[in-house]
C-alpha cells in the first residue's frame, strides 16, 4: 500500500513540528485535516469565538486548497468548544456563512484547547 500524502499549506498558519496540516489517504483520496484553531501566524488569538471561528475556517480553506479540495467537499466536521453554553450560537452564526451545504458535524464541549482557544475544528474532505 502506498504511503499517505502529507500536506503542508504554505499560506496557512504554520503548524507545530509534531503534526501536519492534513494527510490524504492514497486509496480513497480522503483528506483528513488536523485540528485548527483561529490564531494568526504568531499563534495570537483574537477576542471572541466568532473572530476565532472565521480565522480557523479561512485557514482550513487554505489547507484544503493545498490538498486539491475545498470547503464544498467537506463531508464531516468535528467542532470543539471550550464553553458550549456561551459559544455554540455565536460559532454557528459564522460557521453557517462558510457552507452552502452543511456537512455532517459533531460539536462537543471540552475542558481546554491549545493556546486557550475558544474553538477548534477538524474535518474530512473529498478531493476535487
Amino acid at each position: 500500500m502506498p504511503d499517505k500524502k502529507v500536506i503542508y499549506a504554505a499560506d496557512a498558519i504554520p503548524v507545530l513540528p509534531v503534526f501536519c496540516h492534513a494527510a490524504q489517504d492514497p486509496t480513497t483520496g480522503l483528506i483528513f485535516c488536523s485540528g485548527s484553531i483561529g490564531c494568526d501566524d504568531k499563534y495570537q488569538l483574537p477576542e471572541g469565538v466568532q473572530a476565532q471561528t472565521k480565522l480557523l475556517l479561512d485557514n482550513v480553506t487554505k489547507v484544503l486548497a493545498a490538498a486539491g479540495s475545498s470547503l464544498e467537499k467537506i463531508v464531516k466536521v468535528n467542532v470543539y468548544l471550550s464553553n458550549m453554553k456561551r459559544d455554540f450560537g455565536p460559532m454557528n452564526e459564522v460557521y453557517a456563512t462558510y457552507f452552502k451545504q452543511v456537512p455532517a458535524r459533531t460539536c462537543v464541549g471540552v475542558a481546554q484547547l491549545p493556546f486557550d482557544a475558544l474553538v477548534e475544528m477538524e474535518c474530512t474532505a473529498l478531493p476535487n
